[in-house]
């Protein structure tokens, strides 16, 4: 008998590796989710926008729509983009 089974897919690394926990976004989406390093309140992606050669992200704190946006410039790495103060969701233990 042959049964179907889903493709595996395969890491380079372990499941637990350092690099893969630490590698930062490569693009910054609208929806995206990040969380303040000092205070790990969450911040939702709502505007993307460009002035000369600059980039900035505007954030809104989840659950407190009322709070007045962040305007963050959005740092370009070789590895990716990133948000100073600021950790990428999927880069931290908890979702």
């Amino acid at each position: 008998m042959f049964r179907a089974t889903a493709p595996q897919r395969r890491l380079d690394a372990l499941p637990n590796c350092v690099y893969i926990r630490i590698v930062p976004a490569k693009k910054i989406l609208l929806g995206q989710v990040w969380k303040k390093s000092d205070t790990g309140d969450s911040y939702l992606v709502t505007k993307l926008y460009s002035e000369a050669l600059t980039s900035y992200a505007v954030l809104r704190k989840a659950g407190a729509e009322q709070e007045a946006p962040l305007r963050i410039k959005v740092v370009k790495t070789a590895a990716g983009a990133e948000l100073p103060g600021f950790t990428f969701t999927q880069e931290s233990e908890s979702f």
